[in-house]
């Protein structure tokens, strides 16, 4: 072990390194989605006088996941009814890639266009899809409006003024989250042009204006490469620290924000972990919010590599993925084809969307009319039916962490 710090001397006790087969590390995933992204649920069906009814019929169907894992869309989804099919079919969470950002919304200073956006919020809502608002600024100088890269620092203010309360005004209520300064930890274009604790203010000003919904500071490479220390957990971390100590940002809804954008080589999995280990401390919600790799031989296995580890690490409370069909102009981490067909990558998604929820179940109760099973978070629809009167009684079923296995969900039935 080496530090940069001179000053610094490193102590090891008893240090004891084995290197993980990829068996063993996909074995402590599962291990650790059965511990925190399902919960055993007992149910004991029983005649009226509450005696055991053996051989009882529980059918269980999940409605509704609870766990947020969602895809990207831009503009393309309003005229492609292939592309709202396909998209509707699979998930319940968003983000548009491009369309809330500034430089979409006001092109020309002054005139303000919210039609695509917009027209895009109605296509969600009307699919009851949840939708991230990505974003209020960008620290990165080259993605600021062209008008906007040569204000003076006053006539900046003015306008960066405006956009926030445009912006969050318009879409409060509508996103379960915003990203506030988007990549804040590498750039800083308003804190060189406003001072150094520009970010901090538009922070503290989107949670007056928006005070229920959650602020992320968005940055990437925080999980992805290691080379990038400017971006490190430690730098990450320092920053959101900065943010939140910050006159008027008590009380605000802080949560961490990791792109997950990596590259065409083979995800370090472990420096992922380490990282998010380290953020997890916070007890701040941790979201993937772009999750895509780059094109190579291997890339579903290694998305699925990325996939697998955000979705089995405790703190990790949602992935968003930067990806879809190639007729959207995905064209790096691409889900299906021209036609619609899926990638191999698509058929991974796929292939989890189904392995994390629990699909239709049944089970027979035993002769003291118990049924155990092991549930994915979600929303449920029960049926329990008589095995021999064939009645039927139907419930709906929420499972959440925390869900005490301690209950048990009695069934009496009348018939």
């Amino acid at each position: 072990m080496q530090s940069k710090n001179p000053t610094v001397e490193i102590w090891a006790d008893s240090l004891s390194l084995q290197p993980f087969t990829k068996k063993q590390w996909r074995s402590h995933q599962d291990e650790s989605i059965e511990r925190v992204r399902k919960s055993r649920v007992r149910f004991q069906v029983t005649h009226k006088n509450e005696t055991a009814l053996e051989g009882a019929t529980v059918l269980i169907k999940q409605t509704n996941s609870g766990f947020p894992f969602g895809c990207g869309i831009n503009h393309n989804i309003l005229t492609n009814s292939d592309y709202q099919k396909w998209f509707v079919s699979r998930f319940k969470y968003t983000t548009f890639t491009n369309e809330m950002k500034w430089y979409s919304t006001e092109k020309v200073q002054g005139q303000e266009n919210y039609t695509i956006s917009d027209a895009m919020l109605k296509f969600t809502k009307e699919n009851d899809i949840s939708l991230r608002g990505h974003n209020i600024f960008w620290d990165d100088p080259k993605y600021q409006p062209e008008w906007v890269k040569s204000l003076s620092p006053k006539d900046l203010q003015k306008a960066a003024d405006k956009r926030m309360k445009s912006v969050v005004s318009r879409y409060k209520g509508e996103v379960i989250a915003w990203d506030v300064v988007n990549e804040n930890v590498h750039f800083h274009f308003f804190e060189d042009k406003l001072g150094l604790n520009a970010s901090s203010v538009y922070y503290s000003t989107a949670y007056q204006l928006d005070p229920k919904t959650i602020m992320f500071l968005n940055e990437y490479n925080t999980i992805e490469y290691s080379g990038d220390e400017a971006a490190s957990p430690a730098h990450y971390l320092q920053r959101l620290v900065d943010i939140l100590s910050f006159p008027g940002t008590y009380g605000i809804l802080p949560a961490i924000g990791l792109q997950g954008h990596f590259g065409s080589g083979q995800p370090n999995i472990a420096y992922m972990r380490s990282g998010l280990d380290l953020l997890a401390e916070t007890k701040f919600p941790i979201w993937i919010t772009e999750a895509s790799n780059d094109p190579h031989p291997n890339q579903a296995e290694y998305f699925e590599d990325i996939l697998r580890e955000a979705y089995s690490h405790r703190a990790v409370e949602g992935i968003i993925m930067f990806s879809g069909p190639a007729q959207a102009g995905f064209n790096k981490t691409t889900l299906a084809d021209e036609n619609f067909r899926n990638t191999p990558i698509g058929d991974v998604v796929d292939k989890l969307i189904y392995e994390w929820g629990t699909g239709p179940q049944k089970a027979i109760a035993d002769s003291s009319g118990i049924v155990d099973i092991s549930l994915h978070h979600g929303d449920y629809d029960v049926t329990v039916i008589h095995p021999l009167t064939n009645f039927s009684k139907t419930m709906k079923l929420s499972v959440r962490r925390g869900f005490s296995q301690e209950t048990t969900i009695r069934v009496k039935m009348h018939a």
